[in-house]
């Protein structure tokens, strides 16, 4: 795996990119990629989706499962909001048992909302719309 991570920190200093540093965390199948440049931080969520995207595709020419890439924290940090997003709605639906539908979302967020709500037997999630409008549903069962 350091050799892979070799080849990622080289990729990346390629593109121009100075200070960088590069962690792994094999159990959970996730690389942590800290990157200080103004130009990643506007641009954080697109630079993130086409490097996991490159760097799967080395991990699959290696025989190897595919990992999670966050850049600069911002997958945790929109996982917490995603989770503190799916306990209001639950809340809210709880309260008022009817329907409260989230804004749409990519297929692992809604998996993270879907996984949260798991946790409530009064509720489930069911996920509508098609494409990059496709969002969830949370429903009170009655």
């Amino acid at each position: 795996m350091d050799n892979i991570l070799e080849k990622l920190e080289s990729s990346i200093r390629l593109m121009g990119f100075g200070e960088i540093k590069i962690t792994a965390d094999e159990e959970h199948r996730r690389i942590f990629i800290l990157i200080d440049d103004e130009a990643i931080k506007r641009h954080t969520p697109i630079f993130l989706e086409s490097l996991e995207h490159i760097f799967n595709l080395i991990f699959r020419k290696h025989q190897l499962p595919p990992y999670v890439i966050d850049l600069n924290y911002y997958r945790r940090e929109r996982e917490r909001l995603i989770a503190d997003l799916a306990r209001a709605a639950a809340h809210k639906a709880m309260l008022t048992k009817s329907e409260i539908e989230l804004p749409p979302m990519n297929a692992y967020e809604r998996r993270l909302v879907h996984l949260e709500i798991t946790s409530n037997p009064e509720l489930k999630t069911e996920s509508v719309g098609i494409g990059r409008s496709r969002r969830i549903v949370i429903k009170h069962l009655e």
